[in-house]
């Protein structure tokens, strides 16, 4: 029983700590992360007073090796005493320093040479075919807990040289999720994440406040906007399905990493919108942020290869971001937004109700596409 309670509750083995950085780094924006441990891997969750909250899920199958012990509960929260808390005990969460925590990734995560050349491109004439670059494992990241109370120790090799961090943990300060219900949207759609963060850039530039959300259906035919304003004026981006974005500011946006076509053989062009759900599509649905919590998300933005944007009855906004970390595999980042209410929004003279008047030409309905849904839904 001795031998078997100093056993870790978690020991997790990655042959890169660059893909695990990227990763975490889309969240950086507060100085303290809220990590949970469970079978399936990691969630690190931060938030922002209570109005906007990012995580990022480390699957277990981004790992060479992932063990994952259940801690016995009296070890994990002593001091409860109701059969309620279960399942909150059943998986250990802390609180880590997420500044420190990408510091420490950082030390040899961005030097991996995996990420430039082929293993077999030796710079030394020296090597062998067993070699640590030949064999894959200069570059191992190997995250270890003990249990209540224990650092969270990281173990990074490279070469000869290892490093050892042990990163204090905190008592969780939040535990309750911003709640989204995901069985009532209103609003559902999927696009590349990259026009999500150029229509976020382009706006940027009026210094916005406000951040609207625009959708509807025209004779069946999908649009959706999205409307910023501020001091120094008002700017509004347009998605629909002519393969075009058009903006107030700019007239005519030529979809992002799209070629122009060739006037002799033009090209069939991707749906800018894979798909499109509205619950009362008789109705347009419009929900308002605050621009500057929105921004916040622009790194997972530029490195998503997709994303679902939803939004549930009550306005809550969910941007879920699919990231490829490595050929055939994916992990995903999730940001959830708290509406502005109607006083809160301000006017809604510039960019409000004048956008049911402004529909661009609208070609064939999007056809529908699975939701990816959570960061631990698999299916695309």
């Amino acid at each position: 029983m001795d031998d078997e309670d100093e056993l870790p509750v978690l020991m997790a083995v990655s042959n890169s700590a660059r893909q695990l950085y990227l990763l975490l780094r889309c969240i950086n924006f507060s100085d303290k992360a809220h990590v949970q441990i469970s079978e399936e891997g990691l969630k690190f969750s931060v938030d922002e007073a209570a109005v906007m909250e990012g995580s990022a899920f480390l699957a277990k199958d981004l790992f060479t090796s992932y063990t994952y012990r259940t801690p016995p509960q009296n070890s994990q929260h002593p001091s409860s005493d109701s059969e309620e808390d279960e399942d909150v005990t059943s998986h250990p969460t802390f609180q880590i320093s997420l500044p420190s925590l990408l510091e420490t990734l950082q030390i040899l995560g961005l030097t991996d040479p995996n990420t430039s050349k082929p293993p077999w491109a030796r710079e030394n004439p020296s090597s062998t075919a067993f070699s640590n670059n030949v064999l894959g494992m200069n570059n191992m990241c190997r995250i270890s807990y003990s249990g209540l109370g224990s650092p969270l120790s990281i173990i990074l090799t490279e070469s000869t040289i290892r490093t050892t961090c042990n990163l204090t943990t905190y008592e969780p300060d939040f535990a309750d999720e911003i709640p989204f219900d995901r069985h009532a949207l209103a609003f559902k759609t999927i696009m590349r994440g990259t026009w999500l963060f150029d229509a976020i850039s382009e706006l940027n530039s009026t210094t916005p406040e406000r951040l609207s959300l625009v959708a509807r259906t025209s004779r069946g035919k999908p649009y959706f906007a999205l409307s910023a304003s501020g001091p120094l004026g008002s700017a509004r981006v347009e998605f629909n399905n002519n393969q075009t974005k058009t903006s107030s500011n700019n007239p005519t946006l030529r979809a992002p990493s799209e070629a122009p076509q060739n006037p002799t053989q033009p090209q069939p062009q991707p749906n800018l919108l894979e798909t499109f759900q509205l619950s009362d599509p008789s109705t347009p649905l419009r929900y308002t942020y605050k621009f500057s919590l929105l921004q916040k998300a622009a790194k997972a933005m530029s490195m998503a290869t997709k994303v679902s944007v939803r939004a549930d009855a009550q306005g809550v906004l969910s941007l879920q971001f699919m990231i490829e970390v490595e050929a055939g595999k994916v992990s995903f980042v999730d940001f959830r937004f708290v509406p502005l209410v109607e006083d809160e929004s301000g006017d809604e003279g510039e960019g409000g109700e004048g956008l049911d008047d402004t529909i661009m030409g609208l070609n064939e309905e999007a056809e529908g596409s699975e939701d990816f849904g959570d960061v631990d839904v698999e299916q695309f």
